[in-house]
């Protein structure tokens, strides 16, 4: 039965905003976006005058969605970079994938969870710099249910973010403890059983298939730039883990997890002089790329099932 049900996000999604023209890679370029059906007939219901031309610009077989133009760029969009259907109508008028993008959600035994995605580079940016990333918040009620399994992925979630924030340990002791205790890790295969995996994947840009060649389980960073594994880990482990519904799913999607971070650590490390801005960059291509893709994500945490 469906009810209102407690909403809860890492503090720091309070503090996101779409920067819209600022944006360096922007949602509306690249993208096929749907249009949801309650959205379509919202814009049916418009006046001729302001509706006819986003009518036109949908086409309406099999799934409804926006037709890309030049540059597959949304019809949208203006050479400013901001959305002509906010500015003449409001963002009420977005269908659901432009008004919830970067944002996911997930059920827990707790409740349900909301996050932003890393393929969002304002959204990467605030996960690479936020502190607390352990800090979870109440936001708000929503219309939903509970998982009502027995597993308590949160409270894994919870040990786990303990121990990676324990920074009385050098980070990589850290991530040891976290592959011993839950009998997980990237390293279990070869890096060159891991880089053929990598190029067998789906990219959308196909120059990115080069640029994930560089993984290795035993990337090195400067001490300076570990916080920002330790965060995405963070993340990544928020993301994939927390809907986990037994042991075995938890422990294949922690290896997923494991794995896109040391993944980044090896991006970061051949991109050699790497600023944050740099980091804000590689982490919005690998998710773009493997967290995006369910057929990616399904092929990496099949290493890890038993």
């Amino acid at each position: 039965m469906r009810r209102a049900v407690k909403l809860y996000a890492p503090c720091y999604y309070k503090k996101f905003t779409c920067v819209a023209d600022r944006c360096r890679h922007s949602c509306c370029i690249g993208w096929e976006i749907d249009v949801d059906e309650d959205t379509l007939e919202r814009y049916r219901a418009l006046p001729a005058d302001c509706g006819k031309e986003i009518l036109q610009s949908i086409d309406t077989e099999d799934c409804p969605h926006f037709r890309l133009t030049k540059g597959e760029r949304c019809p949208h969009l203006d050479g400013r970079g901001l959305c002509k259907i906010i500015l003449s109508l409001g963002e009420d008028f977005l269908c659901d994938i432009c008004r919830e993008h970067p944002r996911f959600y997930h059920v827990t035994s707790r409740a349900m969870e909301v996050g932003i995605g890393m393929s969002c580079e304002e959204a990467s940016r605030l996960i690479l710099t936020e502190e607390a990333y352990w800090d979870f918040c109440e936001i708000g009620d929503v219309d939903g249910e509970n998982d009502l399994s027995e597993f308590d992925a949160c409270a894994l979630r919870h040990a786990i973010y303990a121990c990676l924030s324990e920074t009385a340990l050098p980070y990589g002791e850290r991530l040891k403890r976290l592959r011993k205790e839950y009998g997980v890790t990237p390293s279990r295969y070869s890096d060159s059983a891991w880089r053929e995996l990598l190029s067998s994947l789906e990219y959308l840009d196909g120059e990115h298939r080069a640029l994930f060649g560089c993984y290795s389980s035993a990337a090195k960073v400067s001490c300076g730039q570990e916080i920002w594994l330790e965060r995405a880990l963070a993340y990544f482990i928020f993301r994939h883990c927390s809907d986990a519904c037994d042991k075995e799913s938890f422990r294949a999607s922690l290896g997923l997890a494991l794995f896109f971070e040391r993944l980044f650590a090896s991006m970061i490390e051949t991109q050699g002089e790497c600023t944050l801005s740099d980091a804000v960059i590689l982490a919005r291509i690998l998710s773009e790329e493997l967290e995006y893709s369910e057929e990616n994500t399904e092929a990496i945490k099949s290493f890890f099932l038993n």
